[in-house]
């Protein structure tokens, strides 16, 4: 191909993608997985929190990969499991080098409750190599207001009660700032399509 041939259709990609139409599929992409990405990145605070493992873990530390985050509790009879048999799912169905760049953190809204011990316990049902985090509540909270997923806290730490939690899960990129949302409901034969486009326009 002639150096002129090729530079009118190099012009000509660079038309494409960067023409409304393009844009309007690549939204159509993310409305079909119900993903949210935000118009510029924010910057997370610097918390302490514990690992499922018991160990201390910084908010700085999420970095070098993406990051799926929601609030939730081990005692949680319906969102929590239902998200992550559905993240499972999802995960199995992407490919290697895609699935190898992801990682789901469950961030207990429940630390009276949530020891290390229980989200390790809780976590390995699924099979999935999940991590868990708790932590003192102000940290907890924290981390809940910059990630825009708000969670009520228990009145009560005894017995049998619940926790009012988003549904939402928040994404975390490489650079270990808020991205965007997946949104509940749930749309997974559209998240296993837009994730990798996600991922690999970084």
């Amino acid at each position: 191909m002639r150096l002129a041939n090729f530079r009118w259709v190099l012009l000509g990609l660079l038309v494409v993608i960067c023409s409304p139409a393009f844009a309007l599929d690549r939204n159509a992409l993310l409305d079909e997985a119900n993903l949210l990405l935000l118009p510029r990145e924010r910057q997370l605070p610097s918390l302490e929190l514990i690992d499922e493992q018991g160990n201390a873990f910084s908010t700085n530390s999420l970095r070098g990969r993406w990051y799926l985050l929601f609030f939730g509790f081990t005692a949680c009879p319906d969102v929590c499991p239902t998200t992550l048999s559905d993240m499972r799912g999802l995960f199995k169905q992407l490919q290697p080098e895609i699935r190898e760049q992801l990682q789901l953190v469950l961030v207990s809204a429940d630390p009276a409750r949530d020891t290390p011990e229980a989200l390790r316990t809780y976590l390995g049902y699924y099979r999935a190599g999940f991590r868990g985090l708790t932590g003192d509540m102000d940290a907890l909270q924290g981390l809940s207001k910059s990630l825009g997923l708000p969670f009520v806290p228990a009145e009560k730490t005894e017995g049998d009660y619940s926790v009012s939690h988003s549904g939402n899960l928040a994404i975390v990129g490489p650079d270990g700032t808020l991205r965007g949302y997946i949104r509940a409901p749930f749309k997974l034969e559209g998240l296993r399509q837009a994730l990798p486009e996600v991922i690999e326009a970084e």
